[in-house]
């Protein structure tokens, strides 16, 4: 069984739409993109190349996909050489075709084609971005792991990554790094039930 990982640029109050640039993702009159470049460096970088290095393939949404199939074709670096080598899956209502090398175009209902995948044996799928995706995803209980860098910044408004369909469900924290320009790593697995308790000087948890 694969597992299913997504990772995302988050924004401290959740938001994961359009970290990377103005135009990436205006849904919603969203007039934020781009808000997480300043805090991109050298090592946030290196983070994203060695752990797409070790994908068996990435899933993607259509808007993704597309930004993706623009920018990585022609990249000259050793991280353009792991996207467009990787095999890469595209759920989408409305494209008909893909062209980016290695990829195929999921048919058909997207949580039941992406369990289909889960049942292989040839390494993690990883999600990038991929917002409307990942609530599909998360509604059906889809998601193994979470690699999340977390920036400091508020936007209010926003595609937030754990949207309605999301949990309840506990998370096993197993890897916290900061990052050097105020962000931070976390990466999260399955943590099993939500579990409760109560706190105060009765209870003796205070």
């Amino acid at each position: 069984m694969r597992k299913l990982v997504v990772t995302a640029f988050v924004s401290a109050d959740g938001v994961m739409q359009a970290p990377g640039g103005p135009d990436e993702d205006r849904d919603g009159g969203f007039a934020h993109g781009g808000w997480a470049v300043p805090f991109i460096g050298e090592r946030v970088l290196e983070v994203m190349s060695a752990f797409t290095a070790g994908a068996g393939a990435l899933l993607l949404g259509r808007k993704t996909y597309e930004e993706f199939a623009a920018t990585w074709p022609p990249a000259d670096d050793p991280l353009g050489e792991v996207m467009n080598g990787l095999p890469k899956f595209v759920a989408s209502r409305t494209l008909t075709e893909v062209t980016w090398r290695n990829s195929t175009l999921l048919r058909g209902d997207a949580a039941e084609a992406v369990a289909g995948l889960k049942r292989g044996a040839d390494g993690d799928i990883q999600v990038h971005g991929s917002s409307d995706l990942v609530q599909t995803l998360l509604a059906h209980d889809l998601v193994d792991e979470f690699q999340l860098l977390v920036f400091p910044v508020v936007l209010g408004t926003g595609k937030r990554l754990f949207g309605p369909g999301a949990g309840p469900a506990a998370l096993e924290l197993t890897h916290s790094e900061p990052l050097p320009r105020g962000g931070l790593l976390n990466r999260y697995s399955r943590g099993g039930e939500l579990r409760y308790g109560a706190m105060g000087p009765e209870t003796g948890n205070w």
